[in-house]
């Protein structure tokens, strides 16, 4: 049976851009049409509400500023995530808080605008494909956060989390480890209880990379 992945591979990747800044806009959409393959902007606005109406409200990506008119503001990033949308925060602010924050919240990928091209674009492709993506800042944001409270995973726990970061699909996390995907998804799920038991969640795959990054259960270069 076709995959949602591989019918998104079959069409062009689309995008709607939200930031306050029109030259900011229309040099991502330049980015993004011009590589290769090419991505399709949909959309770009300074209102948040055109990721949720018209063409934007259909785009596989979510690009969004986290400062629209004023403070940054992680609403928009929970409300999108919580509804299924793929979110890319590209912002100016290279704090790591706000990059954990975003994360936790159901972002996929939290970039800074200062790290180009080529790093927008490939965050661009694993969102579409439901995947989170690590830019150096980010990295470098989970790599400087060591909490003094980690979850005790069992061997088995810590082999399907660290197997499924490193797959494309908890069906490749099965057959690598000679287990079924109710299994997969049942180790999983004990380690997300782990984690939000001492009250640091992650419902989302990136949140489980960036857990798993700050409590050195896995490298960046391992991902």
């Amino acid at each position: 049976m076709e995959t949602a992945t591989e019918r998104l591979t079959e069409r062009r990747t689309t995008a709607v851009v939200i930031d306050d800044h029109p030259a900011v806009r229309a040099g991502v959409q330049l980015w993004l049409t011009t590589a290769t393959p090419p991505v399709q902007v949909v959309d770009s606005s300074a209102d948040v509400r055109e990721a949720w109406v018209g063409p934007g409200a259909h785009a596989d990506v979510v690009i969004l500023d986290l400062q629209l008119d004023g403070p940054p503001t992680l609403r928009e990033v929970r409300r999108l995530a919580r509804t299924g949308r793929r979110v890319i925060v590209y912002t100016m602010h290279a704090s790591d808080d706000l990059a954990l924050r975003s994360l936790e919240l159901g972002a996929l990928c939290y970039l800074t605008k200062a790290e180009g091209e080529k790093h927008l674009v490939d965050a661009v492709r694993a969102a579409a494909q439901g995947r989170g993506y690590t830019p150096p800042t980010m990295a470098g944001a989970l790599a400087a956060d060591r909490r003094s409270t980690r979850p005790a995973l069992s061997a088995r726990e810590y082999e399907v989390l660290v197997s499924w970061f490193q797959s494309d699909s908890k069906e490749r996390v099965a057959r690598r480890l000679g287990i079924s995907v109710s299994t997969v998804n049942s180790h999983l799920e004990r380690v997300r209880m782990k984690y939000a038991d001492i009250g640091r969640e992650a419902s989302t795959k990136a949140a489980l990379v960036a857990r798993a990054i700050q409590d050195e259960l896995i490298d960046v270069d391992q991902l």
